[in-house]
């Protein structure tokens, strides 16, 4: 692939820069100039373009050298690429799939070429819509356990988990935009925080509340200290694309060592965000009432099935350095180590219920905000709407241990939903 050195693609340039990859002629088309490009990505950092050709189809993600959402005032490693194509190979491998097949990888242009995942939408898109998908609670709940258990040292060699946390540490980049954005910045003035104008004295209240800044501080330092298992990093509906009952997990770039409970909390606060911003997308009150019922079941369903799924694996995959076999049933002591178990599930439990807690403030309060709420056109109903989730976070973080199940959760956020209306 030419040039030799960096150059962000555009659609023009794509059948020259790509068209000598033998792999991409043969999914695509062998004549590069039958090809045709176009420019898709919506988020906050990347490009993406979808490549297309007589065979077929193909995605290509670039990284640019700042963040896209800001510009170029704020700079970023290309080199992230790579720790997207280690995740991915990595999640590919854990959970069979569950992500996207990359055809070509090439560290120097900081690009991913993969499976272009036919009529897939965005999923914050089809919770916009009122769109329901088949199986979603069990997919994801079985892909959090299996990714999250299988990079611990519950499953690996040590010696090969240590070399993947001390990999995918370089990753310092992303995990500062975390640690400034989810657990620091909603809780003060940044300068490039926002928030819908009407939530000005809640903003005040949150801010105002020492407790829940302390806890905030206490999830940070759980998130930079505990190298427990590899992250997807930034696990959350608009990193999920599905079609029916056909659901794939994509832009692991975040990707980092830390505790199991973070991606949990953070894939289920953003199903809690698209139920309160349900009534935002009525067209006649109580409209979407069983539809905002379903996105709660989904968001029970996520834990419930990675709590079984984690514990299968615990009995049948835990070959770590961690509650060895040894210890417990290898002396008739399974008894134990369902005690064990039930001890680790507890402290994912409380980890997930504040990083669910913290990423509701940074989506309503800090820089990057959520389509669930800003695709309200009226400021005074996406207020409406975003307040009770405000409310519900602080309500989480502050009770993440006396809060005992995700009926219990689902229960809160009604309720913060009723009394907002």
């Amino acid at each position: 692939m030419a040039p030799e050195t960096y150059a962000p693609l555009t659609p023009e340039t794509i059948p020259a820069r790509l068209g000598g990859l033998p792999a991409l002629r043969a999914l695509i088309g062998p004549d590069p100039a039958t090809w045709r490009a176009v420019e898709v990505g919506d988020g906050n950092l990347n490009l993406v373009f979808i490549v297309s050709g007589p065979s077929g189809k193909a995605v290509a993600k670039q990284a640019l050298p700042y963040v896209r959402l800001v510009g170029e005032s704020w700079p970023l490693p290309l080199e992230r690429a790579w720790f997207e194509w280690n995740a991915l190979t990595r999640e590919a491998a854990r959970a069979p799939g569950s992500v996207p097949t990359v055809h070509h990888f090439d560290r120097e242009q900081a690009l991913l070429v993969m499976e272009f995942l036919d009529d897939h939408v965005i999923l914050r898109k089809s919770l916009i819509a009122g769109v329901e998908h088949p199986g979603l609670a069990s997919f994801l709940g079985l892909f959090c356990a299996r990714t999250l258990f299988r990079s611990t040292d519950l499953s690996l060699p040590t010696a090969e988990k240590k070399a993947d946390v001390a990999l995918f540490a370089g990753n310092v980049a992303l995990m500062d935009i975390t640690e400034a954005l989810v657990f620091t910045d909603p809780y003060r003035d940044a300068p490039m925080n926002r928030h819908t104008p009407g939530l000005e004295a809640l903003v005040a209240e949150l801010r105002a509340d020492e407790a829940l800044k302390v806890e905030a501080q206490h999830l940070k330092w759980a998130y930079t200290a505990n190298a427990e298992a590899l992250l997807h990093g930034d696990l959350h509906t608009g990193s999920i694309m599905a079609v029916g009952d056909r659901i794939s997990v994509i832009d692991p770039e975040f990707a980092s060592y830390g505790p199991i409970g973070f991606d949990v909390g953070m894939l289920i606060a953003n199903f809690l965000m698209a139920y309160h911003a349900q009534s935002g997308h009525e067209a006649a009150p109580g409209e979407r009432d069983g539809y905002r019922e379903w996105i709660l079941g989904v968001a029970e369903g996520i834990w419930t099935t990675f709590v079984a799924e984690f514990a299968r694996l615990w009995r049948e995959e835990r070959r770590g350095i961690l509650y060895p076999a040894a210890l417990y049933e290898d002396q008739g002591q399974p008894a134990a180590a369902e005690r064990a178990l039930a001890d680790r599930l507890g402290a994912i439990w409380v980890d997930a219920l504040g990083f669910c807690g913290v990423e509701i403030h940074r989506r309503i309060l800090g820089l990057a905000h959520n389509a669930d709420f800003e695709t309200i056109a009226y400021e005074a109903r996406r207020a409406a709407c975003e307040a009770p989730a405000l409310r519900l976070g602080r309500a989480l973080v502050h009770g993440r241990r006396t809060i005992g199940s995700m009926a219990d959760v689902c229960a809160l956020a009604r309720a913060e939903d009723a009394a907002g209306r």
